[in-house]
């Protein structure tokens, strides 16, 4: 019986599912260190659930550390410790390191963690990325600035989900981030060159320091043209078939640049660039789940349960190989302007005409608050063995579906 503890800060509908999924692992006792006191859980998790241990701070190392020491009194020697966050992976290596507890250390966490340094360890290793500057004052970006030329990138050096991610295209546009810049003292950014190009995932599986396993994804467009046309409906695509030439550079240099990384035993998100000339630029590295449904989009390409299939890696330390039988893709619906939603239109002919390939699908409601995410107000999964039918399929959804959005609704 593996004694394992699930650090998740809070419960919303996506880390539930992950927790549930690891608590119904056979052979597993799974507890919880959560910030939700213990009557916030559902019956379904507080019944599959070994343990319970509220903390003021979960992202906290020292209040992750106090909580495992109490479970290990209550359920005996917690064996692994893992979270499904990005902002989690440092702290729990931290814990880990501390306690002797197996798994991702605090120095492979910071790699994958610290945009800047991952860069720096990716450059080293001669590996392709993009060029990039940590940012203290203001002579280092005027310096950056006049080295590689506009468009820069300005980001958070540990961000995630493209979250304060500004492109800057101009003088004026990098004077009015430099003064937001000055203006919050003792904060460091990330500066980057601006890769163009298509972008795409690497999601793979490796133990024992070796990738057994990859799926790659396509974003149309990328994220940060989503988060620069926030009225934009985009999709991201599971190509079934992802053996051809187009895809061979990552192939190579997704499993380096997780070796060089250090990455051992983890699944990965990796986001990378397929540049006009066809070669590789690697983005960013994150070794946790994919988000914007992407997990839920493996599970139907592969027909697996994906939570389970995670959670079984990472606290049993196996995974099952499976074949890709499928195409997926998600359209992700976005209203024009601000207020609340009022209503969908063209849900009924989009059903007449593609309702047979929707596999999962959360429609935006009436009154709800438009998104302030890139993911949008809502979203429709597609599945299908054919890839263009999912393309055709997709893009139907995005021209056919119009979410209104009314202000004072």
């Amino acid at each position: 019986m593996v004694v394992a503890a699930f650090v998740a800060p809070y419960l919303l509908e996506a880390t539930s599912r992950f927790v549930l999924s690891a608590a119904r692992l056979p052979g597993v006792q799974l507890a919880v260190i959560t910030t939700e006191s213990s009557d916030r859980l559902s019956p379904v998790l507080k019944q599959a659930l070994a343990g319970h241990w509220q903390v003021a701070d979960a992202l906290d190392p020292q209040q992750i550390a106090d909580a495992v020491r109490g479970l290990s009194g209550q359920l005996g020697p917690v064996e692994r410790l893992i979270g499904a966050l990005e902002q989690l992976q440092v702290p729990l290596g931290q814990v880990r390191d501390a306690l002797g507890i197996e798994g991702m250390s605090e120095r492979v966490a910071t790699n994958v963690r610290d945009k800047s340094q991952m860069k720096s360890v990716l450059a080293a290793a001669g590996l392709p990325c993009a060029r990039h500057r940590l940012i203290h004052h203001t002579a280092e970006a005027l310096a950056f600035r006049d080295l590689v030329g506009f468009p820069i990138v300005a980001k958070p050096p540990d961000g995630a989900g493209a979250q304060a991610t500004f492109r800057l295209d101009s003088e004026a546009d990098f004077a009015s981030w430099l003064t937001a810049a000055q203006g919050e003292r003792g904060e460091v950014w990330l500066l980057e060159e601006f890769l163009t190009g298509k972008e795409h995932t690497f999601d793979s599986v490796t133990l024992d320091g070796r990738t057994i396993w990859a799926s790659i994804a396509d974003y149309r467009p990328p994220p940060l043209e989503v988060l620069r046309t926030p009225w934009v409906q985009w999709t991201v695509l599971l190509p079934r078939d992802i053996s051809g030439p187009e895809y061979a550079g990552i192939r190579s240099a997704g499993p380096a640049a997780l070796t060089a990384l250090g990455v051992r035993d983890a699944f990965s998100h990796m986001e990378w660039f397929e540049r006009p000339d066809g070669t590789v630029a690697i983005s960013e590295v994150g070794a946790r789940p994919p988000g914007s449904q992407i997990a839920s989009m493996i599970g139907y390409s592969y027909e697996l349960d994906f939570y389970s299939t995670w959670a079984e890696l990472v606290i049993k330390g196996s995974f099952p190989l499976s074949e890709r039988r499928y195409a997926s893709g998600t359209a992700y619906l976005r209203g024009l302007g601000r207020g609340r939603v009022r209503t969908v239109h063209g849900i009924e002919a989009l059903q007449a005409d593609i309702g047979h390939l929707v596999v999962d699908t959360r429609l935006p409601q009436p009154g709800q608050p438009a998104s302030s995410s890139y993911e949008g107000d809502g979203f429709v999964t597609v599945r299908h063995p054919d890839t263009a039918v999912v393309e055709e399929a997709l893009d139907k959804i995005i021209t056919t579906l119009r979410v209104e959005l009314v202000e004072g609704l």
